[in-house]
């Protein structure tokens, strides 16, 4: 039997504007396309009306930037403003350079801007959207709540776009999750020659927030938020966190 994997981006949620709930507007969105959840489903939603919800917003009149803000953004050419901002969300800064300031975030993400974004922002020449507080806390959050709305529980993926180091362009990653394995570990397994897997742990969650951001889109498709169903059970998970993805510092291979 072939092994099928379904994903549906939810057409006509509207913009969510902050103390928005988010668990009627998807519930809304499914109903319309006469879909059910299922236990086993994945809903991955896009980090940025997640942070809308949640207020996440910070009006750059209200920054003052200090001497070490003001330093970094006359190396990068960024607003003294923003670089503040994304100091104050970071712990170290790793690159600064004509157009490039990459830091590590407070939640340990290795990021540009630290996920401070301007882009599908309302009013954005003047306020910035920060990444959520805490994404496996809101993930957690919005899934009981669906589960409440719905009757079932399905698994929530809260994604974000990430560029890598050595590839071009950006690629959906996840930063919060709850309901399903985000780290597949299957060291020991073995493969079809029989020798055992040394080293294979399967990021699960980024591979399906990956796959989701293709359907969302970057510009202005409007599509937050996609269904992915056909994950075999064995991957749900009830303590499941996106932060088990996040490197040490202490395993950190480049430094």
């Amino acid at each position: 039997m072939p092994c099928t994997l379904t994903l549906i981006a939810l057409e006509g949620i509207p913009e969510v504007s902050p103390g928005t709930a988010l668990a009627p507007l998807i519930a809304g969105a499914l109903e319309r396309h006469g879909l059910r959840v299922r236990e086993d489903d994945v809903l991955l939603v896009c980090q940025k009306i997640v942070s809308k919800s949640e207020n996440r917003f910070v009006e750059l009149d209200a920054i003052e930037a200090s001497a070490r803000a003001r330093e970094l953004a006359a190396r990068c050419g960024k607003d003294p403003r923003l670089v503040e901002i994304i100091l104050r969300e970071s712990t170290e800064v790793l690159r600064c350079a004509p157009s490039v300031l990459i830091v590590r975030h407070r939640l340990g993400y290795v990021m540009a801007n630290a996920g401070v974004d301007q882009s599908n922002v309302p009013n954005s020449a003047s306020r910035v959207l920060l990444l959520p507080e805490d994404p496996d806390a809101s993930a957690a959050a919005l899934r009981e709540a669906l589960s409440q709305r719905l009757g079932a529980a399905p698994a929530v993926v809260i994604t974000d776009t990430f560029g890598r180091p050595w590839r071009q362009g950006v690629c959906g990653t996840a930063i919060g999750a709850s309901g399903i394995v985000v780290l597949l570990d299957r060291r020991g397994e073995p493969d079809r020659f029989g020798r055992k897997l040394q080293v294979t742990q399967v990021a699960i969650a980024d591979e399906l927030a990956a796959a989701a951001t293709l359907l969302m889109g970057e510009g202005n498709e409007g599509r937050p938020v996609v269904l992915a169903r056909g994950l075999p059970p064995s991957l749900q998970s009830p303590s499941a966190r996106a932060a088990e993805v996040v490197r040490p510092l202490a395993e950190d291979l480049f430094r």
